[in-house]
This record gives structure tokens, C-alpha cells and sequence, in this order.
């Protein structure tokens, strides 16, 4: 196995390069090793996906059970590990910071914290406290033997909260506190991407799936350094075992099978990793 240290030096050295990079969110140790397989260079944890998988909506998992998925993941494979913390599981500060040190004990070597507060009356943190929680995460980062890599995430877009300068401001602010990447979830346009990166200096995450039709190529123009998929790895995995079921339960075929990939294939990737 390769150490933490030296996984988490690649990783940050991603992000210093030229160039974005694509960083895939798997949800299982099976999907870990099949993208590791591919050629992927790092990989990123999906609350979601994770969630979905073992029967629970996003947002339903425990901070024990995260923590013992990033534990499995990080040991199905040699690649750098980010982990989506959320909303670090806290709300004070201090104990926000408790739950990178854990993250990090479990193997990851980098991992985000959000302004999504889980309250439906105050879904956003209130500003001073989301830049304060930021700071106890970097501090709790930087006091790791190795260089963690901490996402600060401005969660106004994906929350329904359409005000981009607020989101801007809340970046701005994440990178004085130390944040290594910045990442607004939920940017839809190359437009909004140039606007965004424009506005800062450190690395910036993308989510993909919300902008249509675009291209790594395009979005490195734009700015973007790193480029997640969230969830939607695993949502495609789904809607393909829901259309199999709906046609077996309806028209009693079994004519999906014809897509399914070769058992043979999936050892032979397994084996290669």
C-alpha cells in the first residue's frame, strides 16, 4: 500500500499542475477499484451515492458510519482519497475540526466542509460563523504529519439560494482562512465557472453534471482545476438496475442484459488494480 503521505503529496501536487483533472466519486470499494482501474488519479467520496447504497436517503449517515466507508475506501486502493464531509457532522467550530482529524486517522487525504447547515428555517450558516468553521477546519488540517487538502464549499447555488455574489463573498472569504480548493456546487454555466475562478486564486472545484453538455477541455479554459461528478456515478447505476426491474416487472423480458458488461471484463479490471 502507498503511505497516506506520499498519497497525499500527488494529490496536492493535482492541483498544481497544469490543467483540470477529473476526479470521480465512487461509492463502494467494487466502484473505487473499477475507476482506479480506468486510469482515474484520485478519487472523491459521495454522500449520496454512499447513502443510496446502503438504503438511506443523502444526508441519513451517521458520522461513525462515514468515517468507517472513508476507512474501506481508502483501503481498496492505492489512489489519493478526498472524503465529502458535509457539513463536518457539527456545527461549533471546534467540533467541525474534530471530525477532519478523523477523517484523516481513516486514511483520506483531503476533505471538504460545508456551509449547509441541514436547517430548513437557516439553511446557510450565517457568515461569520461559516468563515470561523473554515479556520477550525484548516487549523485541525494543518496539524496532521501530512499536507490534507481541505475544500471550503459555498452551498448558497445548490441549496436554492441563487445569489452568486454572496457565494463569491463566502469563497473570498474561505481562501483568507487557508481553504486549499473552493467549490461551489451547482454552477451552471462556463460563464458562472469564469466568474468564480475570476474571483479567487486558489484551486476550483466544478460539479459537472449541473453544467450541460461542456467538456473538461472547456471548463480548464474557464478556470477549473478539479471536476467532481457528486452523485451522479452512482444516480446512472440506479436509474439502470430501475429501468432493468420496471421491464422485468412489466413486460417480463430481460432484454437490459444485453448491456451489461462481461463478468470477464469486471475481473479482469478488478485484477489489474
Amino acid at each position: 500500500m502507498v503511505a497516506q503521505a506520499e498519497k497525499a503529496k500527488k494529490f496536492r501536487a493535482l492541483h498544481e499542475r497544469t490543467g483540470a483533472f477529473i476526479i470521480p466519486n465512487p461509492w463502494d470499494p467494487g466502484s473505487a477499484r473499477l475507476l482506479a482501474a480506468l486510469g482515474f488519479e484520485a478519487l472523491a467520496t459521495t454522500s449520496s451515492g454512499y447513502a443510496n447504497s446502503i438504503g438511506r436517503p443523502d444526508g441519513a449517515v451517521s458520522l461513525e458510519e462515514k468515517i468507517a466507508h472513508c476507512r474501506i475506501l481508502c483501503a481498496a486502493t492505492d489512489l489519493p482519497v478526498s472524503a465529502d464531509l458535509e457539513k463536518c457532522f457539527a456545527d461549533s467550530p471546534e467540533a467541525a475540526a474534530d471530525t477532519i482529524r478523523l477523517a484523516a486517522e481513516a486514511g483520506v487525504v483531503g476533505g471538504s466542509i460545508e456551509d449547509y447547515s441541514g436547517d430548513s428555517d437557516k439553511p446557510i450558516y450565517d457568515f461569520d460563523l461559516a468563515v470561523e468553521r473554515v479556520h477550525a477546519a484548516v487549523e485541525a488540517a494543518r496539524s496532521l504529519d501530512f499536507h490534507f487538502t481541505l475544500t471550503a464549499r459555498a452551498e448558497n447555488l445548490l441549496r436554492g439560494r441563487k445569489d452568486l455574489d454572496d457565494t463569491i463573498r463566502r469563497l473570498q472569504a474561505f481562501e483568507d482562512a487557508g481553504a486549499d480548493v473552493l467549490y461551489a456546487p451547482a454552477l451552471t454555466t462556463l460563464e458562472e465557472v469564469r466568474t468564480v475562478t475570476g474571483a479567487v486564486s486558489k484551486p476550483v472545484n466544478v460539479l459537472a453534471p449541473t453544467l450541460k453538455n461542456v467538456t473538461v477541455a472547456q471548463l480548464s479554459e474557464a478556470g477549473a482545476k478539479r471536476i467532481s461528478i457528486g452523485g451522479a456515478l452512482a444516480r446512472a447505476l440506479i436509474a439502470t438496475l430501475l429501468r432493468a426491474g420496471t421491464e422485468m416487472r412489466d413486460q417480463g423480458t430481460f432484454g437490459w442484459t444485453a448491456d451489461a458488461t462481461p463478468g470477464a471484463e469486471i475481473n479482469k479490471l478488478l485484477m489489474a488494480t
